[in-house]
């Protein structure tokens, strides 16, 4: 399984992704990974390789690659610094990285995120209609905008064309089990398909087995619905 790194420009900045390629020649089938608060970290492209090793080529991009240690001189996180347009042109670019490989077949594109990256799913889902399937892991804050967003990634949701499926905690302040019956609802309404799945005892950042939220009875009840999710839409 050959994984490398890869930088392309992004608004003047370039942006390192992390791929992870499965073994053969393909055309395989892609999966854009949005990574954590943390950043592309060891569980972010664990979680790349993961997918490799299921037969996807699985890019991570870094979100904060507009970003030095002046940023958060003021005690901020990177992640209060992040601009939903500018992530917009991220995800774009890396679904074009993507497409443009002999070796990916660019008609079957998924998105996969955790914690905040779970929110830049929902909102991939809804700027880039390349997307077939999209699956968030506990993904707060979808009904809050970031930088200089003219609207929330909720308030998108219309513009949602693949199917979701969305893990939850039921511990979970953000997303909460309200927020779940309001994303619910309002993709119900829309008409788009979805699967929830919420799982006892376990808070937000269940999957993450290098952190201490690491729920492993949920973290392995979830993962095999998501490669039978992007099975269905990305191989059938």
């Amino acid at each position: 399984m050959p994984f490398f790194w890869e930088s392309v420009e992004v608004g003047k900045s370039n942006m390192n992704m992390y791929i992870s390629m499965p073994s053969g020649a393909g055309p395989s089938p892609g999966v854009v990974v949005i990574h954590h608060a943390v950043g592309v970290d060891q569980f972010t492209r664990d979680m790349a390789d993961r997918l490799a090793d299921e037969g996807y080529a699985a890019v991570a991009p870094d979100l904060f690659h507009r970003m030095d240690e002046s940023t958060t001189a003021d005690g901020s996180t990177r992640r209060e610094h992040l601009s939903d347009p500018d992530i917009e042109a991220d995800i774009n670019a890396a679904v074009e990285l993507l497409r443009n490989r002999p070796d990916v077949s660019g008609e079957s594109l998924g998105i996969i995120g955790f914690c905040m990256g779970g929110r830049v799913v929902w909102l991939g889902a809804a700027v880039n209609g390349y997307f077939k399937a999209a699956v968030p892991y506990y993904g707060g804050n979808i009904m809050v905008p970031w930088g200089a967003a003219a609207r929330t990634p909720f308030e998108r949701t219309s513009e949602i064309n693949c199917p979701i499926l969305f893990h939850f905690g039921e511990e979970d302040p953000n997303p909460s089990q309200d927020d779940m019956s309001t994303l619910d609802a309002e993709l119900t309404r829309l008409g788009k398909p979805h699967e929830f799945f919420t799982y006892p005892d376990a808070g937000h950042g269940f999957m993450n087995h290098a952190g201490q939220s690491y729920r492993p009875v949920a973290a392995e009840a979830s993962w095999p619905r998501t490669l039978a999710f992007f099975a269905k839409y990305l191989k059938g």
